[in-house]
């Protein structure tokens, strides 16, 4: 019997501490979207730029690569998983760069899933090139495809272009990585910014719909979630990105954090007044993971 890491009083935010490889086949429960930031493999001594200093890039021992072909059987392994656990309607989202993300674009054909977009998210404040030998890191891209190529998903079409100044909302997003404000419990090596989880969310899912990130890190996906009014479950092997997880959740219980963040995130000004952290138990009729 899989027993939650952690799980709040309204049951919209739980965390499983484990390997998702392990973890999912587990349980059957049924997600209306995942979002996966699957480990890059690039911790190999290389060197960046943050903050002013050259810094290590590398992670830690989960960001180690393998051979090409390890990489690509634990990412076919994942992706299988994942698949399982979606609703039929359901899409996945897959963020990467360069270095893996047209490896997983080929197994999601291969898996039968329907590549929906490559969004590119363009950052505004992307580190400088240290080598001057080839132009500056400022993408990654984000993978979207639905389960079955033949059933529709969610789109929220309408409020994409609200959120657009009224026109079509295209595949590029220029938003910026994550900010100070967004690191007050810690930092994840990899963290990614709520404005783009929140974009993500609210583009293809509804209210109280539930959403699966298995390599949850810091949860980010988990605050957007719940700031969204939606739904989480996320799973984390290393107890430090968990612990932290945990951290940022209780964080947003304080109604004063809340509205600093919403206040913050611009894309939820046009779906709804800024309230939505569940803080009653959730009503019966409403689904509830098994755990």
């Amino acid at each position: 019997m899989i027993k939650a890491y952690y799980k709040s009083t309204d049951r919209a935010f739980t965390l499983l501490h484990g390997d998702c490889l392990e973890l999912l086949p587990q349980f059957e429960f049924k997600f209306d979207m995942i979002f996966a930031d699957p480990p890059y493999f690039l911790s190999n001594g290389g060197i960046s730029y943050q903050a002013g200093k050259v810094v290590c890039v590398d992670k830690g021992e989960w960001d180690k690569g393998g051979t090409p072909e390890s990489i690509m059987e634990f990412n076919r392994k994942w992706l299988s998983l994942c698949r399982e656990k979606l609703k039929d309607n359901g899409t996945i989202w897959i963020s990467g760069t360069h270095h893996n993300i047209f490896s997983i674009a080929t197994l999601l054909t291969e898996l039968g899933y329907k590549i929906l977009n490559v969004i590119t998210w363009a950052k505004t404040n992307p580190p400088p090139n240290i080598s001057c030998r080839f132009f500056t890191y400022s993408t990654e891209f984000i993978l979207w495809a639905r389960k079955c190529p033949k059933i529709p998903h969610k789109y929220n079409y309408e409020l994409m272009k609200a959120i657009n100044d009224g026109k079509q909302m295209t595949d590029v997003w220029r938003l910026p990585a994550i900010a100070r404000w967004e690191k007050s419990c810690g930092k994840h090596p990899t963290q990614k910014p709520l404005a783009l989880l929140t974009r993500i969310i609210l583009a293809s899912t509804d209210e109280n719909d539930w959403i699966l990130d298995p390599f949850a890190g810091s949860s980010t996906t988990g605050i957007a979630a719940n700031l969204c009014g939606r739904r989480y479950l996320g799973i984390e092997k290393e107890e430090p990105f968990i612990s932290l997880s945990l951290t940022r959740r209780i964080e947003i219980e304080d109604r004063k954090t809340i509205q600093l963040f919403q206040n913050k995130l611009q894309d939820l000004s046009f779906t709804y007044e800024k309230s939505h952290i569940v803080n009653e138990p959730i009503e019966a009729y409403l689904r509830d993971l098994p755990f």
